[in-house]
């Protein structure tokens, strides 16, 4: 095996408060070639991985009364979950990624990039430029060539739509926003209240299953979230996803995300399904959300609010801007903070913006979270307390362009210099002159599993501890299919 630098994952571990001892239980075989970047996205992506698979080991131990298992990170499965979205097929079928209203705009004086594959945004993008929503590209080419950016990005948001103005990392660190993730730590965790000291039962079953008998509420949407949550159901947690009946997921998505949960809706607004949301918060060990900050708060969701109805809860949040800043209310996607952040500036040329190999943005705040979350509940169970983890793709953003960089990237590797010819970008490489094996595909880390959806070809979890879990334990049903109750 080559050896990788830890350092990322130490860093991460760090931040979520791990004992930095059990780094030395993480191995990591590198792969040539895997998600190749001028940034070092392969070096965030084991990173993320790698703490995530730590905190299941460490919970793992607490519950078994045995050593922290060993962890192996393989970066093609990672770089093959990183990009499950796109390695999805159903019935052989390849899904839908981006809508043709979703991509980058020329302006009058630069770019800007908007996002509308849900037929709500379609319709606020386009009513903020005056066009009805069956309008084609071309003429939502001509009138954005026409204004600035700048201008784009405001009127879009003031209707409710979706648009990010090209920034270079200059532009964004001068950027109110942009200042205001950049005083902010990797991610928040935080004992926010007392709780009763939680003991969860001992585990002795086959495959080892950290999270097995904990109830997760499952408010999130798109990826982040979803792909947080997918890992805890993968753990063995009960997981019960809650979305308003009049906003369904992209189905598409929700296959690739569904993996080991359940889906039911709810209309929060409606006296019985409240009712119904209540009892289910009063079961829940855990509760996640992934709306804008503040979205939730006048159902009760805020946590402080939790935290008084669900004493020793753990709480995540996750957001696109996080929770200070001129921003921290508006909606976002990896596409559109990758842009605000200067990530299409680097990855991309004189003549067009690029972007990273892999929604990286998301898939790897949404291992951190759940590594947050893991970390939270080993702790509660040996001191009480409620648990409070915030996460949003702009700090995870930063992590990837700022100073703290250096620890994702191979030691000798030029962070400036474009991914080399052969594909190989840094983070990618080894970093003992000894030859790495090379990523000739997703081939290895990619299942096929029949479920309701029909047969799907998926990826396969991007880490493996010893006696964990290899596959998910059900296939994803229909969006909304299942009943608001726990197991």
């Amino acid at each position: 095996m080559t050896h990788t630098s830890l350092n990322g994952t130490r860093a991460a571990w760090a931040a979520l408060g791990g004992d930095p001892a059990l780094v030395s239980r993480v191995s990591v075989v590198p792969r040539a070639g895997a998600l190749p970047a001028r940034l070092p996205v392969m070096g965030l992506a084991r990173a993320c991985v790698g703490v995530c698979a730590l905190a299941a080991a460490e919970s793992t131990a607490y519950r078994t009364g045995r050593e922290v298992p060993r962890v192996r990170v393989d970066d093609g499965a990672v770089a093959t979950a990183f990009t499950s979205e796109r390695q999805l097929l159903v019935d052989g079928r390849a899904p839908v990624s981006f809508a043709p209203l979703s991509r980058f705009w020329r302006t009058a004086d630069g770019w800007v990039r908007t996002h509308a594959n849900y037929p709500h945004h379609r319709a606020a993008l386009t009513a903020a430029l005056g066009l009805t929503p069956s309008v084609d590209v071309d003429t939502v080419g001509a009138l954005l060539a026409e204004r600035s950016a700048v201008d784009v990005e405001d009127a879009v948001y003031a209707a409710g739509g979706l648009a990010v103005a090209l920034r270079s990392p200059r532009e964004w660190a001068a950027h109110p926003q942009g200042a205001a993730v950049a005083g902010r730590p990797l991610l928040l965790r935080e004992r926010i209240d007392e709780g009763p000291a939680r003991p969860l039962p001992p585990l002795d079953g086959n495959p080892a299953l950290p999270a097995q008998g904990l109830r997760v509420l499952d408010l999130t949407r798109v990826i982040a979230g979803p792909v947080a949550t997918r890992t805890l159901a993968l753990l063995g947690a009960d997981v019960l996803r809650v979305d308003p009946p009049g906003l369904p997921e992209l189905p598409d998505q929700h296959a690739d995300t569904g993996f080991g949960k359940r889906s039911a809706t709810l209309d929060l607004g409606a006296r019985a399904d409240r009712r119904t949301f209540d009892d289910l918060l009063e079961r829940a060990d855990v509760v996640v959300t992934g709306y804008r900050p503040g979205a939730l708060d006048h159902f009760g969701l805020s946590p402080e609010a939790l935290a008084g109805r669900r004493p020793g809860a753990v709480l995540a949040q996750l957001s696109a801007w996080g929770a200070d800043g001129p921003w921290a209310g508006r909606r976002g996607f990896d596409s559109l903070v990758q842009v605000a952040t200067g990530i299409a500036a680097v990855e991309g040329s004189a003549e067009r913006p690029g972007a990273l190999p892999a929604q990286a943005l998301d898939h790897g705040t949404g291992h951190l979270l759940a590594a947050a979350v893991l970390r939270s509940l080993t702790e509660r169970s040996l001191t009480g307390g409620t648990y409070l983890a915030r996460l949003a793709l702009a700090h995870t953003a930063a992590w990837l362009t700022g100073p703290a960089a250096e620890d994702l990237a191979e030691p000798g590797e030029d962070l400036a210099e474009p991914a080399e010819a052969d594909g190989c970008g840094p983070g990618g490489g080894p970093s003992d002159g000894r030859p790495a094996a090379r990523y000739d595909g997703p081939g290895p880390w990619l299942a096929e599993t029949d479920g309701p959806l029909g047969r799907l070809r998926h990826a396969l979890p991007p880490f493996s501890f010893a006696g964990g879990p290899a596959n998910w334990a059900r296939p994803p049903g229909p969006w909304g299919g299942d009943l608001p109750r726990w197991l």
